[in-house]
Formats: structure tokens, sequence, C-alpha cells
């Protein structure tokens, strides 16, 4: 593990913890988590389409993709 030297100013314990998962996101550490992709509900190809109703279309509308 690299050690982190702050050469000046006197950083609090939130400000520390910033800088270090910022370093970590950019070095290609895994300790930040993943975000998450696009949802389908912001899909600008969604837009034009026809809603159709279908049986259980209600259940499944829940389940995830």
């Amino acid at each position: 593990m690299s050690a982190i030297r702050v050469v000046r100013g006197a950083p609090d314990d939130c400000e520390l913890a910033a800088l270090v998962a910022v370093l970590g996101m950019v070095s290609g550490g895994g300790s930040v988590a993943e975000v998450p992709g696009p949802s389908v509900w912001g899909d600008p190809a969604w837009r034009g389409r026809e809603v159709r109703a279908a049986l259980g279309a209600w259940r499944v509308s829940g389940l995830p993709h």
C-alpha cells in the first residue's frame, strides 16, 4: 500500500476520505462501488413504442431484467 503525504494544509478526516476514494477510483482500485448503467426508463428508443396490456403484465413489470 502506498503512503499519502499531505504537503500543504491540514485536511480533516472527511477530506482525506474523499481524496483516498478519488485516488482509488483513478488508480483502478476496487474499493469504490461501480455505478450501474443507464436505466431502461431513460432510453429514447422506447418513446415511440405502443404500450399494450397483456395478461399478467403488471406482475412481470416488477421483475428485474
